[in-house]
């Protein structure tokens, strides 16, 4: 179903001499620039009841109407899933996202996603950009994420990840022993010659990801990663270009490599985790309708805390066991 909106407002006299697209954007905050001069080309944003070029310029006093049916983007059908919602209101929807679910529908993944679990819950999502989704997890990545429930409330977020006001945390573990964490400033963009991974590269978008120690072991290290940029791939990316790529991850880390003296426990876990080990553990934002600041944190899945404890036991073995 789609959603109708109509919108007035009469424009101030101190943003006369400015352009029409300017001063929509100002008039209605709760969109975005480039949706309102797809309006005024498409007719449906109205100066004093005539059509105007976004580039026209305004003297004030004139009035601003927008009468538009903001229709389903693509026709995705509606899926019953079992959504692990942590928190839920009528602007924004949070859930613990499973492994092995995809997000969004692509190429081999029509059906069956995120998205469509979530035009099952939230029929009105149909009118809002793909569905309210504002950011992505890898269909193998844990954790939380927020979805828009409104238009309005998509624009808002998209403006607070643009910028860089929503905390982003996720637990990792990593191949290696590292000493100390670090922030990895790196651009990130489509490798020139594998187009299915992402990599560091001097054409590539800004992207930058902190981390810092929560526990090492013989060969590996629990990791708490904090994002400032969000990059496809992003964590995975910069891990493994300083070297300590994810476990289970094949597409970044290559093929398993199990550490010399592992206990059988241990090499069990490590050639059955067939995931990167990386959990979307906290996220905080600015509510969309109320401004004030909330925060979620959900616990770490159960193969995430398996593979802790039996790096912890193979640890804990070869210290009883050093001459």
């Amino acid at each position: 179903m789609a959603e109708q909106i109509q919108l007035s407002a009469v424009v101030p006299h101190d943003l006369g001499g400015q352009r029409l697209d300017q001063i929509a954007a100002q008039c209605f905050t709760d969109y975005s620039r480039s949706r309102l001069q797809s309006w005024i080309k498409d007719g449906n944003l109205t100066v004093d009841g005539q059509n105007r070029k976004t580039r026209d310029k305004l003297i004030g006093g004139e009035t601003l109407h927008v009468a538009v049916a903001v229709e389903d983007g693509e026709r995705w059908e509606p899926e019953q899933m079992d959504l692990d919602i942590i928190y839920e209101d009528d602007s924004i929807l949070v859930l613990n996202k499973p492994a092995g679910l995809v997000v969004h529908p692509g190429a081999g993944n029509a059906a069956g996603t995120l998205l469509n679990g979530l035009l099952h819950h939230c029929p009105d999502n149909a009118s809002v950009p793909r569905a309210g989704i504002v950011h992505r997890l890898d269909k193998d990545t844990t954790g939380l994420m927020v979805v828009a429930k409104t238009l309005a409330a998509q624009t808002d977020l998209v403006s607070q990840l643009q910028e860089r006001s929503v905390n982003r945390e996720y637990e990792a573990v990593a191949m290696g022993v590292m000493t100390a964490g670090r922030t990895i400033d790196e651009p990130i963009g489509r490798h020139p010659a594998q187009r299915t991974r992402m990599a560091v590269t001097h054409s590539g978008k800004p992207a930058i990801t902190h981390y810092r120690v929560v526990d090492r072991y013989r060969n590996h290290t629990h990791v708490r990663v904090k994002l400032e940029t969000g990059r496809t791939h992003q964590i995975r990316v910069h891990l493994s270009h300083v070297n300590y790529p994810l476990v289970g991850d094949t597409l970044y880390a290559g093929r398993l490599r199990l550490p010399k003296g592992a206990t059988p426990e241990l090499k069990e876990t490590l050639q059955n985790f067939h995931r990167q080990a990386l959990h979307a553990c906290q996220l905080g934002l600015y509510h969309p309708v109320t401004d004030e600041y909330m925060e979620w944190q959900v616990d770490l899945p159960e193969d995430f805390q398996q593979l802790l404890s039996v790096l912890q036991q193979d640890q804990q073995y070869h210290l009883e066991n050093e001459e």
